[in-house]
């Protein structure tokens, strides 16, 4: 049997991959964006419509809603997400007792599926802290935050955000093992202790890190679905439907599969948009340090 050559067993690896990849990701995307130019309802018959449905994006108050609710949403829970995560990742890194094992027990949350966590935190909003709140005499907290329009995308920020700190902090942790303690010890010298030494020593140092937990949290927060699944379904009223929720309940259950195709294109370029745009700022940032 002729032995395979070091360039043909690299490509019975990757040809394999990448006919997958295609199959399962680039024809889907292909399809999606000539379904983006049809009436298409996701069954039987349909007609082209050109930019039709891309005009019909920008004059749908629904879309403009969910697009509004969705950017209000990543932002906060960016936010949050790496404030917390930056100041637990100080913390395990310092010199305490049993860092392994906090860290395991950080990172569970990211080990549990969305949907199981927000089934859970449901149950949780809805029966266990309304009475909490009405045993302590709270009007606030005596009723569930999911059924108020107004409360209800605070309780997905929470879940969204105790799900997502784990990778965030591990992320950070990773680029403050990067700091050199020679760095510390030069900054002592110089009277850099506290807040000074955070930012003028450390933050500078872990800004690689920073960018990367900046774009993968916008983009997941941008693409949150599973929470929302989980906790309101986009109630109550829709104000907590997202666009990828929105694209899934409309385009595959409610008819408009083309527009909604036209949706998922325009959100797709928001999102490179975004991640570009980051990392551009980001990157000027490294180079000026």
């Amino acid at each position: 049997m002729k032995k395979l050559t070091r360039n043909q067993t690299f490509m019975l690896i990757t040809v394999p991959v990448l006919a997958l990849f295609f199959c399962f990701n680039t024809l889907p995307l292909i399809k999606g964006l000539i379904y983006s130019f049809t009436n298409f309802r996701g069954f039987g018959n349909y007609e082209w419509v050109g930019l039709r449905n891309y005009a019909d994006l920008f004059t749908d108050s629904r879309v403009g809603r969910s697009y509004l609710f969705t950017f209000k949403f990543a932002i906060l829970a960016t936010i949050v997400t790496n404030v917390i995560s930056l100041l637990l990742a100080m913390g395990l890194n310092s010199r305490i007792r049993a860092k392994s094992a906090l860290r395991g027990v950080y990172f569970v949350p990211r080990i549990l599926g969305g949907l199981v966590v927000g089934y859970i935190f449901g149950y949780f909003f809805t029966y266990i802290l309304p009475a909490i709140g009405q045993s302590m005499g709270s009007d606030a907290l005596g009723s569930s935050m999911l059924s108020n329009t107004k409360t209800a995308w605070i309780a997905i920020v929470i879940v969204a955000a105790w799900q997502s700190i784990a990778q965030t902090t591990l992320i950070y942790i990773s680029g403050l093992q990067t700091v050199p303690e020679d760095v510390y010890e030069a900054g002592a010298i110089d009277g850099a202790t506290g807040w000074k030494k955070f930012k003028e020593l450390t933050f500078p140092m872990i800004i690689p890190f920073f960018s990367i937990n900046m774009v993968l949290s916008t983009k997941d927060f941008l693409m949150v679905f599973d929470q929302i699944m989980a906790l309101t379904k986009g109630g109550p009223a829709q104000s907590t439907e997202s666009i990828s929720y929105l694209i899934y309940n409309n385009g595959m259950g409610g008819g408009q599969f083309g527009f909604q195709s036209a949706n998922a294109v325009l959100f797709f370029v928001v999102i490179v948009a975004i991640s570009v745009f980051q990392l551009n700022f980001t990157g000027k940032k490294e180079e000026q340090l």
